[in-house]
């Protein structure tokens, strides 16, 4: 299999790189960030919980583009990038689902309420979950190939009613505030971003999920030729 030399020597240094972005996001949390006046120490969530959805997002993202890719060209690479962003984003989703109701039961006083944003990625997310069952390993033929990779542009769709849902239909988000009332604390605003930072990072896992999904890809061919060629030989024996 062919390597792109580039992407090979980005992920020597992208694996350190992300263990300590994302050490550096948790000391950044919970030693820099200050406690938040009406949640307290609950709302340290804040800090994975939002850099999760970015990264969600951004996955979902490149998952569509592959999707476009693959309707536009009809080739592995583009396939590869479907999967890849649509299995890496919803390992983000997932985060998402598990650290919302932490902080909503601080919040809201439940664990789960029909909030819009919550509903809208439910769906989002349940969307790629179908297409990563599509494409399951051999499962997927050309026909489900493309309705993967249009189900990835679908779904990407929903991503800014997500985003907008709060303002659109006046959900019930916490929003964070200090003592003072006035908004994210600088020291707030820099643990952020550094969680971001490492996100960011973390959701560079679909440069390895890529290349695995070529890998796999390639012994699917492979296998398929060799079941073909065995059906020829018995053929020509009979």
């Amino acid at each position: 299999m062919s390597t792109s030399p580039t992407i090979g020597r980005g992920l020597r240094w992208l694996l350190p790189a992300t263990a300590l972005s994302l050490l550096a996001a948790i000391a950044a949390a919970f030693l820099l960030a200050p406690v938040e006046a009406r949640m307290g120490i609950v709302q340290k969530i804040f800090y994975f919980h939002v850099p999760a959805a970015y990264a969600c997002y951004l996955s979902f993202v490149v998952s569509a583009i592959g999707g476009v890719g693959y309707l536009w060209k009809r080739t592995e690479r583009w396939d590869a990038v479907v999967v890849g962003g649509a299995e890496v984003g919803l390992l983000f989703w997932a985060i998402v689902l598990v650290t919302g109701p932490l902080w909503a039961r601080k919040a809201w006083g439940v664990w789960w309420t029909w909030d819009p944003r919550l509903t809208t990625m439910l769906l989002a997310g349940l969307v790629f979950l179908a297409v990563v069952v599509l494409r399951g390993p051999g499962l997927a033929g050309e026909v489900e190939k493309r309705f993967a990779a249009g189900l990835a542009v679908f779904g990407v769709l929903d991503l800014p009613i997500v985003h907008y849902s709060v303002q659109r239909w006046r959900g019930q988000h916490p929003t964070v505030i200090t003592s003072r009332g006035g908004g994210l604390h600088p020291d707030m605003t820099k643990a952020l971003l550094v969680s971001l930072l490492a996100f960011t990072l973390l959701s560079a896992l679909l440069l390895l999920r890529y290349r695995l999904q070529r890998v796999e890809l390639r012994l699917e061919r492979a296998r398929t030729e060799l079941a073909l060629r065995g059906l020829d030989e018995e053929e020509e024996g009979v």
